[in-house]
């Protein structure tokens, strides 16, 4: 093992240093720029039956990839390489083998600007439109097609594209057709210009074509989105709200009802010196939206409906009973408290002390069965059932003491119903108390130590867990840490495990290599509300990334 590792250490320094040299001696001779970024992930999987680790008959997964970009002038051109070999644990299993999933070509001047091949994009929101790349997810949805946007005078931006979905090595089988306008009222009414509130509208349209090859449903092949929304600015004052309709799209996650779809969500934020407020709204009734009506998880997505709760960073927070958006219906909403005390003052202290509050939650929409079983149900606008989803109550103190110690204190209370969340039957509601200390403290200008200390208190499910974190850091180029999470609340008294794990890094300009080794617990991994499970596992890991 020791020796493969030091294969792979070895193989990807060289490989590193071969690819600058390449680079370098490319726009030596090229008349433009080269850039990209590179990344290989590897994992040694042990057996380990104690956590219910799977069997792994490779002993090796890996992922990686590299992007290649050319630019001169108003000209840019790329490529992604991505390869699977196999794909790691926790990740769709369709990520298998290798090759070229990501190519393009783009023009772009002070009025037009036009991409054939891959491109991501985004109207609004995107809870009509939106594509992108979470990596750390193996979620990628680029569209493979064509797209133009235009700058008229006076404020008007349009766009539009033609284009097919991209589902791991294939594509989708739907042709997605889109168009988007968005219009700065302060420049296209010369009497606003010089306005301190800034208006900007927009409103866009999606199609969907997928044939109806179905035995049994008369399906519609054409289905339609739409919507509109608005902005509004004044000093520190913000709102934004956008509505969208989708026509009826019987689907694999709609159990195939041919009920028509509706998303609405409003924000407005508040901020000012030392002082923000966020309040914000979000209902979604039969709203998943794919380039392929037979998809299900992260396959073929053509919007994206990001959770309304807060995005914790904190291991246990993060990851035990994270939330994920329900587009069969949802009414959501969070409310949201910045401030700080002044620096100076008792509760201050020399520095300032911020604090947070939020409050946030989602429970499910009334649904009562239509007069056509096709229809799957009624719902008013706003009516909202009594069944909760989620909840999240929290207190965040950031507090620096002095030059070389700063501290944050959290305090949750947390409500999960898991059975609908994840989409299981037998756990129900989970209630949790959770609080985090982390404290850092600046040994001097080169030696950094941080501690984190979590727990996690509850009666359902598995019990209650607690965490110890201990980081070390030597600026700028080393870190070492040690993690320890302890589920010492299970009932089963053999599954009260403790998951050690260690790990190393190293960062020199653009390059950073990071080993791990130890057990990993079963569990969730979300970003925005899009999540992947991950299963328990025991071995090394190592991840290698460089850019340039």
């Amino acid at each position: 093992m020791l020796r493969l590792l030091y294969f792979h250490l070895r193989f990807s320094g060289s490989l590193i240093i071969l690819l600058q040299s390449v680079i370098v001696s490319a726009q030596i001779n090229l008349p433009g720029e080269i850039h990209g970024n590179f990344q290989v992930e590897a994992q040694y999987y042990q057996k380990d039956s104690s956590i219910g680790a799977p069997l792994v008959k490779e002993k090796i997964l890996s992922n990686g990839f590299m992007n290649l970009w050319y630019t001169k002038g108003d000209f840019t051109a790329g490529i992604r390489y991505e390869n699977y070999l196999n794909v790691m644990q926790g990740f769709d299993s369709r990520y298998k083998g290798s090759g070229i999933p990501f190519k393009f070509a783009s023009y772009k001047n002070d009025r037009l600007e036009a991409t054939v091949g891959n491109f991501y994009e985004q109207f609004g929101s995107g809870i009509m439109l939106r594509s992108y790349e979470e990596r750390g997810l193996g979620y990628d949805n680029a569209f493979e097609g064509v797209r133009v946007a235009y700058h008229l005078p006076k404020g008007i931006y349009i766009k539009g594209l033609i284009a097919k979905q991209r589902t791991f090595f294939t594509l989708s089988p739907g042709i997605v057709r889109a168009a988007d306008i968005e219009i700065n009222l302060n420049e296209l009414i010369p009497a606003w210009d010089s306005s301190l509130t800034r208006i900007s509208i927009g409103g866009s349209g999606i199609s969907r074509f997928q044939a109806d090859e179905d035995p049994v449903y008369k399906l519609p092949e054409n289905v339609a989105t739409g919507g509109g929304r608005i902005h509004i600015n004044r000093k520190g004052l913000s709102f934004f709200a956008e509505y969208a309709f989708k026509s009826n799209d019987p689907s694999a996650v709609n159990k195939m009802i041919y009920r028509p779809g509706q998303a609405l969500t409003i924000t407005g934020t508040y901020a000012s010196k030392g002082f923000g407020l966020l309040l914000a709204v979000k209902r979604l009734d039969n709203f998943d939206f794919r380039s392929d009506r037979t998809a299900t998880g992260i396959g073929a997505n053509i919007n994206y409906l990001p959770a309304l709760t807060r995005q914790h960073t904190y291991n246990l927070p993060a990851t035990i009973y994270p939330y994920a958006t329900q587009p069969n219906g949802e009414m959501g909403f969070q409310a949201e408290l910045n401030f700080i005390i002044p620096k100076g003052s008792k509760a201050g202290g020399k520095y300032g002390t911020e604090i947070t509050l939020n409050y946030s939650g989602t429970n499910g929409i009334k649904k009562t069965p239509a007069a056509n079983d096709t229809f799957g149900y009624e719902s008013p606008f706003f009516g909202i059932s009594n069944e909760t989803y989620f909840r999240d109550l929290h207190i965040e103190i950031h507090r620096k003491f002095n030059r070389n110690i700063k501290a944050t204190l959290m305090y949750l209370y947390w409500v999960y119903n898991k059975d609908v969340v994840q989409g299981l039957k037998g756990y129900g509601t989970i209630y949790a108390n959770m609080f985090v200390g982390d404290v850092s403290y600046k040994l001097n200008q080169k030696h950094n130590l941080r501690m984190e200390l979590q727990g996690l208190l509850t009666e359902q499910d598995l019990g209650s867990w607690a965490m110890a974190l201990l980081e070390y850091t030597y600026s700028p180029n080393w870190f070492v840490a040690l993690i320890d999470q302890y589920n010492y609340g299970n009932n089963n008294a053999a599954q009260r495990i403790h998951y050690l794990n260690a790990s190393a890094g190293y960062t020199l300009k653009e390059n950073r290599i990071m080993l791990s080794y130890g057990k990993q617990r079963a569990g969730i991994f979300c970003v925005g509300g899009v999540c992947r499970n991950v299963p328990a596992s025991n071995g090394l890991y190592l991840s290698v990334l460089s850019s340039f």
